[in-house]
């Protein structure tokens, strides 16, 4: 069924939700735990062009996202992790397609109609675009 699940992660309370049901897709499936956190940030997005350091959000990220892969390892899950930077429903589709994953798994905000307008609707990108399985929850 399932190999290779490609969790993305914000780094927000959000992670809580979409951590805990893939955790069990998983382990009933026995794939392995690709985690992938978008860092958006003006420095994210202009890191390669302007040849720029890390910002501490992204060390932040970085941090955050060994945390969650030692968890989710002590648990006995395979985790391999990835900060991507730049636009997160671009960074996400790429991921996908160069790492080989069989699902996507998101959480949503579930935001409608003037709230994507403004905050954007990655999950609706991501779905719309990638050739796998898209698994959304809404963040609780």
């Amino acid at each position: 069924m399932y190999r290779r699940i490609l969790v993305a992660i914000e780094n927000s309370p959000a992670d809580r939700t979409i951590l805990t049901h893939v955790s069990q897709l998983a382990k009933l499936t026995g794939a392995s735990l690709l985690l992938v956190h978008v860092a958006d940030g003006w420095a994210a997005r202009n890191f390669d062009q302007l040849k720029l350091r890390e910002s501490e959000e992204m060390k932040a990220d970085r941090v955050y996202l060994e945390q969650v892969r030692a968890g989710l390892e002590a648990q006995g899950f395979t985790v391999e992790t990835r900060l991507a930077m730049g636009d997160p429903a671009t960074e996400l589709i790429k991921a996908s397609e160069e790492l080989g994953v069989d699902l996507i798994a998101m959480s949503t905000h579930g935001h409608r109609f003037v709230k994507d307008m403004l905050l954007g609707a990655t999950a609706d990108k991501v779905r719309h675009l990638v050739k796998v399985p898209v698994l959304l929850l809404r963040a609780q």
